[in-house]
Formats: structure tokens, sequence, C-alpha cells
């Protein structure tokens, strides 16, 4: 019953309460991501959701756009600014994806949307956690986030689908505040100012090979091409 019927209007109730309580924070950080970061506040970026349908999902911008001498972007560890590091460890930067739960992207908790250059590596048993709306936060978010490895994170994707329930949703909520601002949890990996891609995750590990890891990434940019 609340898989089916009362998680979506949980989610919305919730989204609208957020807006309307936390209006003034992300009027607050709207304002100083302009001032730091400058135009666009918002990033955009397609990620996969329900059924593998790809969605724009937004963030409040945590990099700025640095580049080189023939105009390509720099590095993420060079674009990540101090402020970009605060906004990700407190989570601040994912406000934004309130829009996408509105519209029906997204649930408040669920697997966490990858990239879409992750989920063509994904198995066929892994492909289960698109079957519902990917969430703001979810299992693997509160179990170790970006600290745990791949395998781990999505068995834990896996095993959330398995019992969504209303109090097992609330339970990860609250956990999901602690993390993010009692324990300040960011979500870089050691060594890391992102989240290692799950592709090279594999090829790093010998899980797959050079000409699959080709095949896959040019999977990946031709289903973002056609969307």
């Amino acid at each position: 019953m609340y898989k089916k019927f009362v998680k979506r209007i949980f989610d919305l109730i919730c989204a609208f309460a957020a807006v309307t309580v936390f209006f003034w924070i992300y009027l607050i950080v709207a304002i100083l991501v302009r001032i730091k970061l400058g135009s666009p506040i918002l990033f955009k970026q397609k990620r996969p959701g329900k059924d593998g349908k790809i969605f724009t999902l937004y963030k409040f911008r945590t990099m700025n756009d640095a580049k080189d001498k023939d105009g390509n972007l720099l590095p993420d560890n060079i674009r990540l600014t101090s402020f970009g590091k605060a906004l990700r460890a407190t989570s601040l930067d994912e406000l934004p994806e309130v829009i996408n739960i509105i519209k029906g992207d997204m649930s408040i908790i669920g697997p966490r949307p990858q990239l879409v250059r992750d989920m063509v590596f994904f198995t066929k048993q892994q492909m289960k956690r698109q079957s519902v709306r990917p969430g703001l936060s979810g299992l693997a978010q509160i179990s170790g986030r970006n600290g745990i490895s791949w395998e781990e994170k999505l068995n834990y994707d896996l095993q959330y689908i398995e019992n969504i329930t209303f109090l097992g949703d609330c339970k990860i909520i609250a956990l999901t505040f602690w993390q993010a601002f009692v324990k300040r949890d960011g979500i870089a990996q050691e060594g890391m100012d992102t989240a290692e891609d799950l592709g090279d995750y594999l090829l790093e590990r010998g899980d797959v090979t050079k000409e699959e890891y080709s095949t896959k990434q040019s999977l990946a940019m031709v289903m973002l091409e056609n969307n």
C-alpha cells in the first residue's frame, strides 16, 4: 500500500513542506552561489531514473568554469572550490532536487540517481534498482555513502527496494540529517574530490576489458545524445 500509493503523496508533502519552511535557505545558498561561482546558479545533468528513463537533475553549482588554453574544462579537483566542497559536505547543493521530486522524477528516499555512464555497467540484477524512482537520499547513503565500494552501494539499493516501508523511509530521512549536519559526511572518496565512476572502478579492478569499457562508454554517449 505505501510503496504503490502513499509514497508519492508522502514525497509531495515533504517536498512542498521543505520549500515552504526552508525557503530562506534556498535563497541564501542561491545568492552565495551567484556571488562566488557566477551564473547559472543551478547545475543540470542528465541522469537515469525509473525504468532507465533519462531526466534532468537539478543541483546548486559547486564548481567554477575554469578552462585550459584550448577551452577545455579543467579537472574537477581544480574547479571544485572550498565553497563548493562545503555545499557538498552538508548536501546543500542537492536542495534543488526538490524540483525533481515535485515533477515525479525522484522520490525523497530511494537509490541515488547515478550517471548514465554508470548505469550502462550495471548487471541485470543491479538494473533492478531502476525499477523505482531514484531518491534524494537512500539506504546506501546512510550506510557509508561513498566510503563503501560500488558493490556494497548497489547491494544496499537492491536491499532497499525489497523492503520499502513508511517507517523505513522516516528512519533514513532522520539518519540523513544526522550525517549531513552533525557528522558532516562528505561525498568524496578517499583521495578523490568526487566519486569514482563505476566504469573506471571496474576497469581498474580488471572486471571489464578496455574494449568493453570503450563500448559501454560509447553507448552512454549515444543514450544521452538520443535523449
